[in-house]
């Protein structure tokens, strides 16, 4: 029987536990214990709630009530008004903008409406570590239930689901999982890529910080199909919180018989280990993950032989990302029929996407496959900050394309989104606004790729840095238009000779800003302008005699005395000494300062 009447849960993500969440939960505890209610009241620490804008997180069952922004000195008035008074705190309560009333249950709220959570399932229910908490929610069910079948049997639910790789490959699991089950050997292996490198992108993170065991579940599920049992999990050492989570997963499930020797008592060995890597997007490319995870330069290789056949120390191994795990253990549960009966018909399930920006509602999302732009940025993500206008959409991190106005009732799945010049990616989805500018927009990426290129293949390692050379160019007003064309074919040049995924889908920014954004590479290359105000080289600050009184604000505080004119008349800014720091603007009380 239950012990405790109520709990309070509060997110345990990262990013509520850098807002202090952790106080939020001892304070919580201490309040308990002072009104003597510790043994009816238990506060429990999940994973990512998924409302990021909106965190730290504090959400009360058994009715549901979902409080909001709660700082640690909140916790003696949630203890006092909410459970012991039996009245909700309104001040931590949501407030829906549109319609201006207060929502208290998550269900109603825009941002989780059209959400279906499967691989998030368990972020924001359980305790990630607490092995009892999964295992009453189905956990290792799914690993029990594929002992009761073959491992062909396994093989055929994952390939009828509809399953594909979330890591931004997109190929069939299934698949990917009887290639390397028909490849005979003495040792296999099972790898979960959890090299998450896309800016902005928190998915895999959040899975394993929320729910490691459904990822562990779904790995030795994997390794029964093919008959390995040796799982490693490759991760990057700058998540701190999932490798800590993922330690006490492991060494729970040992001591449950989950995970070592004789499994449930099928006869099945598997164990799971970990290694760590130094953040390089690049090891995100499988071949490139499997040596670094050797011990070598983290290159990629060109296939074939695929990792199916020959990957880690030279034996047949299967790679997937952590979000294609954490389907896994859902689909055997509840059958293909279930999964791919959500999204589209070559895109079935789910997609997690880390939704960041220039968006009023930052978070962890999950939406059907087939679900718009519109619909994610407007209805769930709230539309955009402060009023502005929408201006684009960047969809797969640095490998995707930046997308537009025009695109908004694109479905997003993994063939329409490139069909439109972008691609899913691992989920990384960024929004902006009018204030940015979309050449230092294809820069900024090129710069990221340049950075985190192996340097193994040609195109990559010189294409992109010519790339990168040309974009600084114009956006230091300096291009040409013939600029512009070499752009367009040196990004041709590099998709279609690089070795890896990396070199291939580079130049994406490039062709897709130059495509949807050519009237901004025309301003800057011919007007010498940047419409946004964002290039540097190309801003010029002007006084308005009109407005401005000569109250001699700005020219106390320019660093370089750029800045001339008498009190009480109009100044003047020497354009060639300004050195465009914008000190003059936010001093002035007039608006009499600009950039032209």
């Amino acid at each position: 029987m239950e012990k405790y009447k109520m709990h309070i849960l509060i997110c345990g993500g990262t990013g509520c536990r850098a807002s202090a969440s952790e106080l939020i939960q001892t304070n919580l505890e201490n309040a308990l214990k002072a009104k003597g209610l510790d043994d009816e009241v238990q506060v429990v620490t999940t994973g990512c709630f998924g409302f990021c804008e909106k965190g730290p997180i504090v959400k009360i069952l058994p009715d549901n009530t979902f409080y909001i922004e709660v700082k640690p000195e909140d916790a003696d008035e949630i203890i006092e008004e909410h459970i012991v008074k039996g009245r909700q705190v309104m001040r931590l309560l949501y407030k829906d903008p549109d319609k201006k009333e207060i929502v208290s249950d998550a269900k109603n709220m825009g941002f989780y409406k059209k959400q279906i959570r499967i691989a998030l399932r368990n972020c924001g229910f359980i305790n990630p570590e607490n092995i009892d908490e999964y295992i009453a929610r189905d956990g290792y069910g799914a690993l029990g239930k594929c002992f009761e079948m073959t491992p062909q049997a396994v093989i055929d639910v994952i390939k009828e689901s509809g399953l594909r790789g979330r890591g931004g490959g997109g190929f069939p699991t299934g698949l990917k999982w009887e290639f390397a089950a028909k490849n005979d050997a003495d040792q296999k292996y099972v790898v979960c890529n959890a090299d998450e490198g896309d800016p902005g992108a928190f998915m895999d993170r959040s899975i394993l910080e929320g729910d490691p065991h459904s990822v562990l579940e779904a790995m030795a599920i994997c390794g029964y199909t093919m008959g390995a049992d040796i799982g490693v999990i490759y991760i990057r050492a700058e998540y701190p919180l999932a490798i800590e989570r993922l330690k006490i997963a492991i060494a729970q499930a040992r001591d449950y018989g989950l995970l070592g020797k004789d499994i449930l008592g099928s006869g099945f060995n598997f164990d799971v280990e970990m290694r760590y890597g130094a953040g390089a997007f690049v090891c995100g490319e499988e071949t490139a993950l499997i040596h670094s995870m050797e011990g070598l330069r983290g290159e990629p290789t060109v296939k074939p032989p695929f990792p199916a056949e020959s990957g880690y120390n030279g034996k047949p191994t299967n790679v997937n990302n952590v979000e294609t795990f954490a389907n896994v253990p859902v689909i055997i549960n509840k059958g293909a029929s279930f999964f791919n009966a959500i999204g589209t018909d070559k895109s079935k399930g789910t997609k997690v996407f880390a939704l960041a920006g220039k968006i009023n509602n930052v978070g962890l999302i999950e939406v059907p496959m087939g679900t718009t732009l519109r619909e994610v940025i407007y209805e769930i993500g709230g539309g955009i900050k402060d009023g502005k206008k929408f201006k684009a959409v960047q969809t797969g991190g640095p490998s995707g394309g930046c997308l537009t106005e025009k695109h908004l009732d694109t479905p997003i799945d993994f063939d329409n989104l490139i069909a439109v010049g972008s691609m899913m990616g691992s989920g990384g989805m960024i929004v902006m606004d009018e204030d940015d500018c979309m050449v230092s927009m294809a820069k900024f990426y090129l710069e990221f790729t340049v950075e985190e290129s192996c340097g193994k293949c040609t195109p990559c390692r010189v294409g992109n840095k010519r790339l990168h050379e040309l974009l600084d160019k114009i956006t230091e007003g300096k291009g040409t238009m013939e600029d512009i064309d070499l752009l367009r074919n040196l990004s041709a040049v590099i998709k279609d000779t690089s070795l890896c995924g990396l070199g291939q889908t580079s130049p994406n920014p490039v062709l897709s800003t130059i495509d949807n954004f050519y009237d901004e590479y025309i301003s800057h290359v011919k007007d010498h302008k940047c419409v946004a105000g964002q290039c540097k080289a190309l801003m010029q600050y002007v006084v308005d005699p009109e407005l401005c009184v000569g109250c001699t604000l700005c020219a106390r505080n320019c660093p370089v005395d750029c800045i001339a004119g008498e009190r009480k008349e109009a100044h003047i800014i020497d354009v060639e000494k300004c050195i465009k720091c914008g000190a003059c603007m936010d001093k002035c009380k007039f608006n009499a300062i600009s950039i032209q």
